[in-house]
């Protein structure tokens, strides 16, 4: 107080426009209630103060009263109020405000982002439960976990599909807080939703990209064995539960592709999965593997015809045509069924076994289906052990050439041989070529296989040559296969081999089947061209079997022709004699000599002789024969 005395009371007033505007006020009015300033404290530091003023006589002289009030702790919470509202109203998350004190937990606020969120102004919200957000949407799963919370005063944070009040629905991310008051009761809820719609949008995009095919939009692999083994578990859980996968390939679908383009390629596929969806019902599902694969699954059929009944009405749509930027195109498909089984615990069994009938069905030949049985599994094991092995056949040497003699049918003696592998496998003895050979063309091991034939057979005829020397040395057949003769590096290696063994080129033969000949003529003319520059001997294999076209035969590089042994075998029951006749004519009209194959009796021999045929082949002479046996059969010198 004595700090104080003599002091002018205006003076404590922080601010001097304070000061000024108090002076007026009190002149005017001579007093000045709760007027809310900030003053200075002996410390110089600020205060807020609600200060009540009134001028007085004292004494018969003028005075000022002063109270004082320190409100420096109202004044920091009202501004922290003012910032706090000024944040919910510029948030752009949609908040409301609940009164838990009163029945149906009402709201009481909403801030401008939520009215601008949901479409409803405030005023129509107020006084309203926040159900009818949901509208009739009342069965979701999380809004449950929202009821729970509340019932127990708890937090939550839920994801919920809101409606608008136009109708239309949005997703809401939903953070829901009780607050509390001094005596640890909930008096209200505070709600803060952010609308995550396109989130949603992307992320269900993604989902779907991530289960559907890009191009057709059907289910792809991931989704397809999803499903697939739901159903499985279900027949595992009730045994009266069965199903039906059915695979499904299109026949051709290379040459659509090849002929017409990848665009109509893709376009096919399309129009076919959108048909093949109508011959489905709807709680039947359909895949696509990839590429021109489709995977159905049939769940909950009664018998098996169900699922042979689907796969008719499948074959049945697709023969009707489709046309495609004015193309008509015709399609069918191979259909592989695999129906359940208690043995199935996995969906990689199923499809395994619908491809393995898918298999059958296309060695039956176009639009047909095959069901699957354990035979076919059998097989498909028995077929990839023999590729495992056949991988391992020509590191292990366990390859051989068999050498079949060619005979001239005018001379009666030996003047070469065709070269056949077979392979001695070290557990199943000899194995047949019409075993092995498939399997090397699908896996591609024939290239490898063909060019070792070439060169053994080659260094074997080199041999021979030197050991059994004629004016007419012998010469070496060697079979090419559609792939061999596929390679660009074919000559070349030829080459090679004839440069390594040394062998005049004229003794070599190389055998083609005409339809491989015929599948690129413009590339075999080529590839023709470049082997007959090398000067070895040009066949084609099999002739009469393939779709050569006559007037084109004479434009290729073509020594020998070789008629398939179906003619000669026919040709003793008195059919095809004209066939080989006509044959016969037209090589020797072209300057081509003629091997016949599969010569096996003696009256197919005098015919041939008597047609003009000059060579042959078949058990007649010899049956084909390892190296040794063949080196015996020279020594003989044997006649016919």
């Amino acid at each position: 107080a004595a700090e104080l005395v003599g002091r002018q009371a205006l003076d404590f007033y922080a601010n001097p426009s304070d000061r000024a505007q108090l002076l007026e006020q009190l002149t005017q009015n001579g007093f000045l209630q709760n007027y809310e300033v900030q003053a200075k404290k002996v410390d110089g530091s600020l205060v807020w103060v609600s200060a009540s003023l009134r001028l007085l006589v004292f004494d018969g002289e003028a005075a000022l009263l002063s109270v004082f009030s320190e409100i420096t702790e109202r004044k920091q919470s009202e501004a922290r109020l003012r910032l706090m509202e000024r944040a919910i109203e510029a948030s752009s998350n949609g908040i409301v405000l609940t009164d838990a004190s009163q029945p149906d937990n009402p709201i009481i606020y909403v801030n401008p982002a939520f009215e601008a969120m949901t479409g409803y102004a405030a005023a129509e919200i107020v006084g309203h439960n926040c159900r009818f957000l949901q509208g009739a949407d009342r069965a979701q799963t999380n809004l449950q976990i929202l009821r729970s919370a509340v019932r127990a005063r708890k937090e939550c944070h839920v994801t919920l599909r809101n409606y608008r009040k136009d109708g239309t629905p949005f997703w809401n991310e939903l953070h829901v807080s009780p607050v509390f008051d001094p005596n640890g009761r909930v008096t209200h809820f505070v709600g803060i939703q952010t609308d995550i719609s396109d989130r949603k949008l992307m992320e269900d995009q993604l989902v779907h990209a991530a289960l559907h095919d890009a191009l057709t939009q059907l289910p792809n692999r991931v989704l397809f064995m999803n499903r697939l083994n739901q159903a499985i578990n279900r027949s595992q859980h009730d045994p009266t539960h069965r199903f039906a996968m059915l695979f499904l390939d299109l026949d051709r679908f290379k040459v659509v592709n090849d002929s017409l383009g990848h665009i109509v390629g893709d376009q096919l596929l399309v129009a076919i999965a959108q048909r093949l969806q109508t011959c489905l019902r709807p709680e039947n599902i359909i895949a696509r593997l990839g590429g021109d694969e489709f995977t159905i699954l049939i769940d909950s059929i009664q018998q098996e015809s169900d699922a042979t009944r689907v796969a008719e009405h499948i074959q049945q749509a697709l023969r009707v045509p489709f046309n495609l930027n004015g193309s008509e195109i015709f399609t069918t498909a191979s259909i592989g069924i695999a129906f359940s089984t208690p043995d199935y615990t996995r969906p990689e069994q199923v499809l395994r076994d619908a491809d393995a009938a898918l298999y059958q069905a296309k060695e039956r030949g176009r639009a047909c289906q095959a069901v699957f049985d354990s035979q076919m599994y059998e097989q498909a094991v028995a077929l990839l052990q023999l590729e495992t092995d056949l991988r391992r056949a020509i590191e292990r040497q366990e390859l051989r050439v068999f050498y079949q003699p060619i005979v001239s049918l005018t001379a009666g003696k030996v003047v070469g041989f065709e070269a056949l592998v077979r392979w001695q496998h070290p557990q199943r003895g000899l194995i047949s070529p019409d075993q092995f050979i498939p399997v090397a063309e699908e896996t591609g091991l024939i290239i490898d296989i063909g060019r070792w034939v070439l060169q053994e057979s080659c260094q074997q005829l080199c041999q021979w040559q030197r050991q059994f020397p004629s004016d007419s040395p012998l010469t070496m057949s060697v079979n090419l296969s559609v792939k061999q003769f596929s390679q660009p590096d074919l000559a070349k290696y030829v080459a090679q081999v004839l440069q390594k063994t040394g062998i005049d080129p004229a003794c070599l033969k190389l055998e083609i089947t005409e339809s491989g000949i015929m599948h690129n003529d413009q590339s075999s003319a080529e590839l023709l061209s470049h082997l007959q520059q090398l000067q070895v001997q040009l066949c084609i294999d099999d002739f009469g079997t393939g779709y050569s076209s006559l007037s084109r035969l004479h434009q290729f590089p073509i020594n020998t022709l070789k008629i398939d042994r179906a003619f000669i075998r026919s040709m003793t029951l008195g059919e095809d004699t004209e066939m080989v006749k006509t044959i016969i004519t037209l090589a020797q009209n072209l300057g081509m000599d003629v091997v016949a194959e599969g010569i096996e009796s003696l009256p197919q021999l005098v015919q041939l002789r008597q047609l003009g045929c000059e060579f042959g082949q078949g058990y007649l002479f010899a049956k084909p024969l390892n190296a040794q046996a063949a080196e015996a059969l020279l020594e003989s010198d044997p006649s016919w």
